[in-house]
């Protein structure tokens, strides 16, 4: 069964204007405020903006998260690794590197020390793979992580703005039970790509998804004002048998007003999970 989780920070205003960030001040908050929306889970944030206030870095820390996950019923079920698109594998020296490995098998052992079951890495942006060359250097990186990922029990999910066919051959290149994909729904808009070419190059390496609406070259928009092809999203989904999680990833509306927002967006992707049944 789908769980519907909110990404970090979407509950509560932005901090010092960043669209997206480890919410700092308000962690604890969001948690309430995803029962009230009626929201299931939390996609954690680590990030470098949130490093040192992060509850996941200490062991007094991961047993408050537990506390608020057992008195709301709002699990934390994975973490969106934004710190390695502020600090990128690639385009690096060899010791910032080798940093950020060590930095990235640090996070997994936390993530299976707090019953975390996948880190989606962004490859996007500033992080985008832009060539062979990095392709075979991120191939020899998630070797490593991989086999740290498996030894600590944590799933793996790329998200990354290479075409399709190309995203399905780096994935084939590193086959492991441990690596998936993650599909972003609005990343697929704003770059063009076609849901139906997509799905038939990976869509069985999909574990994630995140939902948000982007327009063609553009930046976040609200469901349904973008160019999003959700119909061929969640028909192709339904197509699959897809049962793994939905994070909602949408554009931010009025300041204050976010949980009230969050809870329509997912009465409209309940909607359209409840419609995929009649799919398959």
């Amino acid at each position: 069964m789908s769980v519907i989780a909110s990404m970090q920070g979407r509950l509560v205003p932005p901090e010092g204007g960043r669209f997206q960030s480890f919410p700092r001040e308000r962690w604890r908050d969001e948690f309430p405020l995803a029962t009230t929306a009626g929201l299931n889970a939390i996609e954690w944030i680590f990030d470098a903006y949130g490093e040192d206030a992060n509850p996941l870095a200490t062991d007094a820390g991961v047993a408050e998260m537990r506390r608020l996950s057992e008195r709301t019923g709002v699990s934390v079920r994975s973490v969106c690794a934004d710190y390695f698109m502020d600090l990128p594998f690639l385009r690096t020296t060899r010791d910032e590197r080798n940093d950020r490995i060590q930095k990235f098998h640090w996070l997994l052992s936390r993530c299976a020390f707090a019953g975390i079951g996948r880190v989606v890495v962004p490859f996007v942006d500033h992080s985008r793979i832009q060539n062979e060359a990095e392709k075979l250097e991120l191939s020899s990186i998630l070797r490593e992580i991989l086999s740290s990922a498996n030894a600590h029990g944590v799933e793996l999910h790329l998200e990354t703005s290479l075409p399709p066919k190309e995203f399905a051959e780096l994935l084939e290149r590193n086959a492991h039970p441990m690596l998936r994909a993650n599909y972003d729904s609005g990343n697929s808009a704003s770059l063009g790509y076609s849901v139906l070419e997509e799905f038939a190059a990976y869509g069985h390496w999909i574990g994630s998804v995140h939902i948000k609406d982007r327009l063609r070259n553009g930046g976040t928009v609200p469901i349904n004002a973008g160019n999003a092809n959700f119909p061929a999203l969640f028909d192709s989904l339904a197509r699959l048998d897809y049962s793994g999680d939905f994070v909602l990833q949408v554009a931010r509306q009025e300041a204050g007003k976010e949980g009230e927002w969050l809870a329509e967006n997912r009465v409209w992707l309940a909607n359209q999970i409840e419609k995929m049944k009649g799919v398959r």
